[in-house]
């Protein structure tokens, strides 16, 4: 990732405050043409997306938001559900003038993007998902009540590394240790990239987010999704598994399914390369010039298995 595009950046230049139903969100956006909207996971921020939204700016207007209660975006006024986000992306498409959007998601994202192409069918225009969550998990209950006994440290811990998290960064024992459950090389994901993933840790919006997140299943509703679609997931992916993928793409009528080895739960800035790529064939734009722009990651080669 050294001489990757968004370090380039000014990113303050780029942020601003869009009001939505429960308050205020922090939004990023640059570029012009067909708008592209990302959407981070579960503990995650806008700069999840760093390794694509300057790319793909060259052709297209892309936003990236902090979801409420992550990031920069403060809790929102009411209670966090999973139709709450979905209400507050379709109030941003209005917002920002989109009649017709691409909207890219992973994890938690995944679901609310899933979600929001089928109850706004006519303004989703293509659809990706990297390791999207929506699918039950057998358990689910339990994780649950596990959770929540261990919430209270967890959350001061995230709280440390989100305040610490350059400091955190530069070692590279640390930087293993906080990435290993979303990564399966975390070890190569560099400092400054490393830095920009942790901030975003010890939210407030991590526990009701994750409350109802675990309850919500968009699965028997897959096959009404009509967009293209591609699904990404990392072979490695230990928070959501990656039989799943098979489950996306069997109900999915349009969709196209990719899985790498090596990969965990967060391709996008694992693979950057090769996800751009995917994106790109998606979206109809010159793969190959999106490639040369992207740089390859330490962790990334070209195997995929692809069906």
């Amino acid at each position: 990732m050294q001489g990757s595009p968004w370090l380039e950046v000014d990113w303050d230049a780029h942020q601003r405050w869009v009001n939505l139903r429960g308050g205020p969100v922090n939004v990023v956006e640059l570029g012009e043409g067909p708008p592209i909207l990302f959407i981070h996971g579960l503990g995650g921020c806008w700069q999840n997306w760093l390794e694509q939204l300057p790319v793909f700016a060259a052709r297209h207007r892309v936003v990236a938001v902090d979801l409420p209660g992550f990031g920069h975006s403060p809790m929102p006024s009411e209670r966090i559900t999973i139709p709450g986000y979905v209400t507050d992306m379709e109030e941003l498409l209005e917002e920002l003038g989109f009649a017709q959007v691409a909207v890219v998601g992973n994890s938690m994202g995944g679901l609310i993007a899933a979600e929001l192409a089928l109850a706004a069918p006519s303004r989703i225009s293509r659809l990706a998902l990297i390791s999207p969550a929506g699918v039950p998990i057998r358990g689910r209950q339990e994780r649950i009540w596990a959770a929540r006994a261990m919430f209270p440290f967890f959350a001061l811990a995230c709280a440390y590394v989100g305040s610490h998290a350059d400091e955190l960064a530069q070692r590279p024992r640390a930087r293993r240790w906080l990435l290993a459950t979303v990564a399966h090389r975390p070890g190569m994901i560099p400092p400054q990239f490393a830095a920009e993933q942790l901030r975003g840790m010890g939210k407030p919006g991590l526990w009701p987010a994750f409350e109802d997140l675990v309850a919500h299943s968009v699965s028997e509703r897959l096959n009404a999704i009509s967009c293209p679609t591609l699904i990404v997931w990392g072979e490695k992916d230990h928070v959501l598994p990656v039989h799943h993928a098979e489950l996306f793409a069997e109900a999915i009528q349009d969709a196209r399914k990719v899985v790498y080895p090596d990969t965990a739960h967060v391709a996008m800035f694992e693979r950057p390369t090769e996800v751009n790529r995917l994106l790109a064939e998606l979206f109809g734009d010159d793969a190959q010039e999106v490639v040369r722009a992207t740089p390859v990651s330490p962790a990334e080669d070209d195997r995929p298995i692809s069906v």
